[in-house]
Order: structure tokens, then sequence, then C-alpha cells
């Protein structure tokens, strides 16, 4: 049996708070690393990390990704683009030179 050369990971990201629910389901977010709502953690995908994201499958979302982002990485995908777009130019009314966009 060969193993695959490339390692995907799960992305799991927190999107529901765990106050209120028992003991054992905030243990399994804490094993992932999951402590604030809306964090993102990178693990290899494995049948453990399986198991324990199946357990708490209503409070977290999950995607396959080939490479783990550092927390840098993350961070410059949101940053948005630098320098503006003019959607509309003043003085044209809507429905006229509508689709052109001009970049300033």
């Amino acid at each position: 049996m060969s193993l695959p050369t490339a390692t995907n990971y799960f992305r799991i990201t927190l999107l529901r708070s765990a106050i209120g629910l028992p003991k054992r389901t905030s243990g399994v977010l804490a094993a992932l690393g999951l402590h604030k709502r809306l964090r993102t953690v990178y693990h290899p995908v494995s049948q453990t990390v399986a198991g324990q994201v199946f357990a708490v499958k209503e409070l977290v979302d999950v995607q396959e990704v080939v490479q783990a982002l550092s927390a840098r990485e993350m961070r410059q995908l949101r940053q948005p683009e630098s320098g503006f777009y003019v959607e509309r130019r003043a003085g044209v009314r809507a429905g006229e030179g509508e689709g052109e966009e001009v970049e300033v």
C-alpha cells in the first residue's frame, strides 16, 4: 500500500458558541484548538480528527484543503486590494454607461 505524498488538511472554523452545551462538547472544541467563535485551525486529515469534527458537526464548518495556511497568510488573504474603483461616474444616470468599470 503506497502512502500519498501530499497531506491534506481539515480547515475547521468554529461558527457557533459552545455556551450552555455539555462539558464534553466544549472539551472536544478545546482539543481541536477552537476557543473563540470564527477562529480557524488546520489539522491533518485523520480518523481521530474526523471523529472529533463529527462530535461537534453542528458547531463548525469543515473544508478539506491541500495546504495549511499560517495566521499571517490568512490575514493577508483578508486584506483588500490597494486603491479604489469608480463604479459610476458623477453626472451619469443609472442605465447609461453601465457595465463600464474604470480603474483610477
